[in-house]
């Protein structure tokens, strides 16, 4: 991320305080390739070291707007379809493999799937909108929709606000972050389906006897 960026956001911050922090995350969940994680770093290392903004609050806001942005993004899916996809992909130049692996996971593991892309870098993006275009239960979608904002953006929010001092090497580091959060969402994903296939062959075996 170019300094220049990270200026603008500063400056936003400074600016508008917890409307920025808002607006960004907003849109970041609604589909467009905005720095979500890296507002919610520099929001907290402003709490830690000027005290300009206050750590709960960023908690919240960011949850708040994470949140809504998902439902906006869910609701355009759902009215747009595949055909919307595709032109968001070809919009903003995203890999058709991406578009590929977010529908295998959905296909596999059902609704965790939207609280598990919140730490999967290229999937944050478009995981409301597939969930909308694939017709998920709008109530599972809202529930793993709140839960993985909330546990997305206090975790990032945490990681900012305890290593202030070095917040840019947090922000340089971040798609290592998010290759170790995939590495721990495969694994969850594993155990559940492990779970699900074991609750099946279970019930498979209960009706046999």
């Amino acid at each position: 991320m170019s300094h220049h960026v990270l200026e603008l956001l500063r400056d936003a911050l400074v600016h508008y305080g917890y409307w920025a922090v808002a607006a960004v995350l907003l849109l970041e969940s609604t589909g467009l390739p905005l720095p979500g994680e890296t507002i919610l770093l520099l929001s907290s290392f402003l709490a830690f070291s000027q005290h300009e903004l206050r750590l709960p609050w960023i908690i919240v806001v960011g949850t708040l707007a994470t949140t809504a942005g998902g439902e906006l993004g869910f609701a355009l899916g759902r009215y747009g379809g595949r055909p919307l996809i595709e032109r968001y992909r070809d919009i903003f130049s995203i890999r058709p493999e991406t578009v590929a692996r977010g529908e295998q996971l959905f296909e596999r593991y059902g609704a965790p799937t939207v609280f598990l892309a919140r730490f999967l870098f290229g999937l944050r993006v478009l995981a409301s909108l597939l969930a909308g275009a694939l017709q998920m239960p709008q109530r599972k979608f809202a529930v793993f929709n709140f839960l993985g904002a909330a546990v997305w953006v206090t975790a990032i929010c945490s990681v900012g606000y305890l290593f202030g001092s070095h917040w840019e090497r947090l922000a340089h580091d971040l798609k290592r972050l998010d290759l170790v959060a995939g590495i721990v969402v495969v694994v969850v994903a594993l155990f559940l389906w492990w779970r699900k296939r074991r609750e099946r062959d279970f019930a498979r075996h209960k009706s046999g006897s």
